[in-house]
């Protein structure tokens, strides 16, 4: 399958996804949604993929929805938005459920559907330049795309409700401080460092990685006793793995361990 919507590149196990539709704010409509879902699928069937990096082309990261599509649909507009949600949520699903460490690379606005894509990321780095809004209840919709059970994890109940609520703009430090993105840096070194950190994680023993979001997804469910269970056969599976072996090989024998995501 050919992308008109997105780009799509594997180089080095990191496969790197861009939204690209500049010259409509990177706007998710279903086309892009059904692109991206495709991408999110072969970044999870993939065995070379051992990290993914999902940036924005041009200026902003993503603008949310697409509203000038949404406003074309008339009165089938519910149906349009439940094709789109469906492949959007598709893809977020594989994201977060997927082996592969998911760095999202903030270059710009990052608006509704944008926030929740950098919000469901494993790690999210923002340039400087970048805004935060929900902007979902300004026109008098409801949020999707993940963001009502990502956001209130990273910041809480209530500053998600005062957010979805209020449609409030966030700065990047504004974002850094609640917990939306790990780390704030300059616009120009963007690109360089969530590169970098991308190629970090793929060097890593990626079925750990694979079970460190696992278990995080299942911790909120799950008791004490059953989270630990979850968490003895997590180690006892990942030990016999040829990265867990070499891991332990490399520790007794002092040297700096070479996984292969094996």
């Amino acid at each position: 399958m050919g992308f008109e919507t997105i780009r799509f590149e594997v180089s080095q196990g990191v496969a790197r996804v861009t939204l690209a539709r500049p010259d409509a704010a990177n706007t998710i409509g279903l086309a892009l949604a059904r692109e991206l879902a495709e991408a999110a699928l072969r970044c999870d069937e993939d065995r070379a993929v051992r990290a993914v990096l999902l940036t924005g082309e041009g200026k902003l990261f993503c603008g949310g929805g697409d509203i000038g599509a949404f406003a074309e649909a008339g009165d089938g507009v519910p149906t349009l938005i439940k094709q789109i949600t469906a492949h959007l949520h598709v893809a977020v699903s594989r994201f977060a459920r997927g082996r592969a460490p998911v760095v999202a690379a903030v270059n710009g606005a990052a608006a509704g559907a944008g926030l929740a894509l950098a919000c469901a990321a494993d790690v999210a780095i923002a340039s400087d330049a970048a805004k935060f809004t929900l902007a979902y209840t300004r026109i008098g919709l409801a949020p999707d795309g993940s963001s009502t059970w990502f956001l209130p994890r990273l910041v809480g109940a209530r500053r998600a409700l005062e957010l979805l609520l209020t449609n409030r703009t966030l700065t990047a430090q504004e974002a850094l401080e609640m917990g939306l993105v790990n780390r704030v840096v300059p616009a120009a070194s963007l690109v360089a460092e969530a590169e970098a950190l991308a190629r970090e994680l793929a060097d890593g023993p990626t079925e750990a990685f694979a079970a460190v979001k696992r278990l995080l997804l299942l911790s909120p469910t799950q008791g004490l006793e059953a989270q630990m269970e979850h968490e003895a056969h997590a180690i006892a599976d990942t030990a016999r793995t040829a990265d867990g072996k070499e891991g332990i090989a490399s520790f007794l024998g002092k040297r700096a361990p070479r996984f292969k995501g094996r």
